[in-house]
């Protein structure tokens, strides 16, 4: 009898806790659409990477000369010649994998700069939620765009243009949607 009363009791308090929580949902892939700097960053990012995919496509051009010269002349070079030549060629490509995985690879430069143009942007997001959330007593708030799937969302938890307006970002002819 004891235990069913210890039961009752914490399921009560329990469904109490739960009822008392209060969430909310964001879209950041649309507040950070919204950001200019975002944007800029985003656009400074892309010249880099346009830039390092340019510079690896001209070595990969040149190692494909490498490879059409030895063919041409193939029939020209003794056994030394084309292993020195072949030899060559693989010094080249391991080169082009070595900068490839330097620009793009894990913790590459392509990561690092747009960890360091990205990250104020996101900094400064995050600390409009956290603010936004402070203001309405919310819990939790879950991201829209995020991994997290929600396979419904009801507009009066969607907490998005209050952080556009933290932000000093929310249209003023918009209608709020709480």
């Amino acid at each position: 009898m004891r235990i069913c009363f210890i039961a009752l009791f914490f399921l009560f308090f329990g469904l109490t806790f739960v009822q008392a929580q209060r969430f909310g949902y964001i879209d950041s892939e649309y507040i950070l659409n919204k950001m200019p700097e975002y944007r800029e960053a985003q656009s400074e990012i892309n010249l880099l990477s346009q830039g390092w995919e340019k510079e690896i496509q001209e070595m990969s051009k040149g190692i494909e000369t490498m490879y059409a010269e030895l063919e041409a002349e193939r029939v020209l070079l003794t056994e030394e010649m084309r292993n020195e030549r072949l030899a060559a060629i693989r010094a080249k490509e391991d080169e082009l994998k070595q900068y490839q995985n330097k620009v793009f690879g894990f913790e590459g430069l392509f990561f690092l700069k747009k960890k360091e143009l990205v990250k104020p942007v996101m900094d400064k997001v995050w600390d409009a939620v956290e603010k936004v959330a402070k203001q309405n007593n919310l819990a939790i708030v879950f991201d829209k765009s995020s991994q997290l799937v929600m396979i419904y969302t009801d507009p009066r938890y969607d907490y998005t243009d209050f952080v556009l307006d933290e932000l000093g970002l929310g249209d003023p002819n918009d209608v709020i949607k709480n």
